[in-house]
This record gives C-alpha cells, structure tokens and sequence, in this order.
C-alpha cells in the first residue's frame, strides 16, 4: 500500500512589470496570448485550452517527447477585469494527482507600469511535490511572462 500524506504551504511572489495593468491582465485573459507564455520548456509537446469567465474552465498539459505527461486543470472562481483572478487548480503526473491549489493574481497599479501579486495556497500529496518546487514554477511562469509582455510592447 502506498504510505499517503498532505502537506499545506503558501507562498506569495511578487513582480512589477513596466507594463499598464490591463496590458498584464490581457496576457492571462486572451487564450492566444496566455498559450504563448504559459508552459512548459519549448522542447515539450503541449496543449493547452481555457475559457475565461468566472466558472470557466483551463486545462494544460505538456511534457518531454515520450515521457511523463503533467496535466494542470482548474475553474476560474473570481475575476475583477485587470485587478484580481481567482483559480482552483490540480495538477496531475501521469494519471497521480499531486496537487491542489488556489492561486490568487493580483494587479496593481504602480509608478513603472503594474505590481504583480501571487498567491498560492497548497496542499501537496503523498511526496510528489512540494511547496518550494511549485514556488520555483511559479516564477519561471513569472519570468516568461516578462519576457513575453516585452516582447509585444
């Protein structure tokens, strides 16, 4: 039998983007543009869908060629239009849940554009992951985004 256990973090990043806050709010809004910075490395095979609306839901899965598949799918549970997203979201490897969590984005305004405020609050299971890991994929999302969001301007 598989020894089973929970294991409950948060952890909260924040970014400023010299980008206007609807600017970085259209970047999780629009599903083109959320596929182009939303992801896995490019050497991975993915897919990813979403419709963005409160009960809306968003599914990304991607992984190597011919190895593990890791699944994120969530609902959308609140969205104010360029200040806050609220999203339930599980993540899968293979067929293992090993997560569930609630990710808060906030946007604010500030002098050089938009702060950026993320919040996740985890449960992570039976070992497979764990709150650092999911914080470090956090901020390498955090970091494309960047990247993409200066790449439009």
């Amino acid at each position: 039998m598989t020894k089973r256990s929970t294991t409950h973090a948060t952890f909260v990043i924040e970014r400023d983007y010299a980008h206007a806050p609807a600017k970085v709010f259209a970047a999780y809004a629009d599903p083109k543009k959320k596929a182009r910075w939303f992801g896995g490395p490019d050497e991975w095979e993915s897919a990813h869908s979403m419709d963005f609306r409160v009960g809306g839901k968003e599914t990304s899965t991607g992984g190597p060629p011919g190895g593990v598949v890791h699944k994120m799918s969530g609902e959308y549970w609140d969205i104010v239009e360029n200040e806050r997203i609220v999203i339930y979201y599980e993540m899968h490897l293979g067929a293992t849940r090993i997560s569930v969590s609630l990710g808060t984005t906030e946007i604010r305004p500030s002098a050089n554009g938009a702060t950026l405020v993320y919040t996740e609050q985890g449960i992570y299971l039976d070992g497979y992951d764990d709150a650092a890991a999911r914080e470090h994929g956090a901020g390498e999302l955090l970091n494309q985004l960047e990247a993409f969001l200066n790449a439009e301007a």
